[in-house]
C-alpha cells in the first residue's frame, strides 16, 4: 500500500480514484474548501485522520477507517459505500452513512441525524449514538451493546437483531418486518406502531401506549413500566412478568400478566384473551373474568 502521513488535504476531489492507499494523521480541511476527497477509491486504510470537509467517501469499496473523527462540519461522510469497517472513531457529520453495504462498526460515538439509512449488511457492535430517523429503511442488521438516544429510530427496517441494547427514542421500530429484540431497554412513547413480526425478548419497556396496530407480535417474559394503553388492533401473544398499567382492545392472541390496573374493551372486533393472575377477560362484554388459567 502506498502510505500518506502527517498531510492536509483541501483541494477538490483531492484522491480521487486512488486504490490501495494508507492514510496516517492526515487532515481534510482548507481554505479551498474541497469536496469528495476519497470519491471512487477501492482498498482504502484511514488511521488517525480528520476530516472537515463534505462528502470525503462516496462510491468506495474496501474502506477501512480506525481511530479518526469525522466533525460537525463533515456532512454526508460515506455514502454508496460497500465493504466498509469503522472502528473507534467519532461519526459526528449529518448523514453520515446512506445507501451502503457490508459495513461493520464498532467503538464508535455516532452523533448524526439522518444515520444510516438504506443501508444493507450492517454489524454494529458496542456503540453510543445520537440520532434522528437512524437506520430507517436499513434491512439485515445485527446490533449488540448500542446505546442509542433520538426520535423516529429503526423504521422501516427488516430482518434484524438487537441484543444487550438500550434505547431512549420516540417511535421506534414503526412499520419494521421481522426484528427480534432480547435483552434490552426500551423507553420511549408509542413503540413499534404498525410492525409486522416483531419479538420483544426479556426486554424492559418504558412509555406510553407501546405497541399498537402491530401484528404477529410476541412479547417474551418482558417487564413493563408506565405503559398505558397497550396493545390496541395488534396481533400479540405477550408473557409480560410486571403489573401493565392498561390494555385497550387487543384484536387477538394472548395476553399474560400478573396484574392490569384498566382492561378497556369497547371494540366488538378486539377477541384477544387477557390473562390476570390465572383469570381471563376474552370478550368486549366481559364485566367479570372466566375462571381459566394461563397456558405458560
Amino acid at each position: 500500500m502506498k502510505l500518506i502521513q502527517n498531510q492536509t488535504f483541501d483541494a477538490e476531489r483531492a484522491l480521487y480514484g486512488e486504490k490501495e492507499l494508507h492514510l496516517n494523521n492526515c487532515t481534510f480541511d482548507g481554505p479551498a474548501d474541497g469536496e469528495s476527497a476519497l470519491k471512487e477509491c477501492e482498498n482504502i486504510q484511514v488511521e488517525n485522520c480528520r476530516f472537515h470537509l463534505r462528502y470525503p467517501f462516496w462510491h468506495d469499496s474496501g474502506l477501512k477507517v480506525n481511530g479518526s473523527e469525522l466533525t460537525p462540519l463533515c456532512r454526508a461522510a460515506l455514502w454508496y459505500d460497500n465493504r466498509v469497517e469503522i472502528k473507534n472513531s467519532k461519526l459526528h457529520g449529518i448523514k453520515a452513512l446512506r445507501e451502503c453495504s457490508d459495513v461493520a462498526i464498532s467503538g464508535c460515538d455516532i452523533c448524526s441525524a439522518e444515520f444510516g439509512w438504506s443501508v444493507r449488511n450492517l454489524q454494529m457492535h458496542h456503540c453510543t449514538a445520537e440520532s434522528e430517523y437512524f437506520l430507517m429503511r436499513s434491512e439485515n442488521m445485527r446490533l449488540s451493546h448500542v446505546r442509542l438516544k433520538g426520535k423516529y429510530s429503526f423504521q422501516y427496517i427488516k430482518n434484524a437483531v438487537f441484543e444487550d441494547c438500550e434505547f431512549d427514542t420516540k417511535d421506534a421500530f414503526w412499520h419494521a418486518e421481522n426484528v427480534t429484540v432480547k435483552n434490552s431497554v426500551i423507553k420511549g412513547e408509542y413503540l413499534g406502531w404498525y410492525s409486522n413480526g416483531l419479538t420483544l425478548d426479556h426486554c424492559k419497556i418504558i412509555g406510553t401506549q407501546p405497541l399498537c396496530y402491530c401484528k404477529n407480535l410476541t412479547l417474551l417474559d418482558c417487564e413493563m413500566s408506565g405503559t398505558d394503553l397497550c396493545f390496541e388492533k395488534s396481533q400479540v401473544n405477550a408473557t409480560i412478568k410486571t403489573p401493565v398499567d392498561s390494555i385497550k382492545n387487543p384484536l387477538s392472541g394472548t395476553i399474560c400478566a400478573p396484574s392490569v390496573s384498566e382492561i378497556i374493551m369497547d371494540d366488538e372486533n378486539a377477541r384477544g384473551k387477557i390473562i390476570v393472575d390465572k383469570a381471563v377477560f376474552d370478550s368486549p362484554t366481559a364485566k367479570s373474568p372466566s375462571p381459566q388459567c394461563c397456558a405458560q
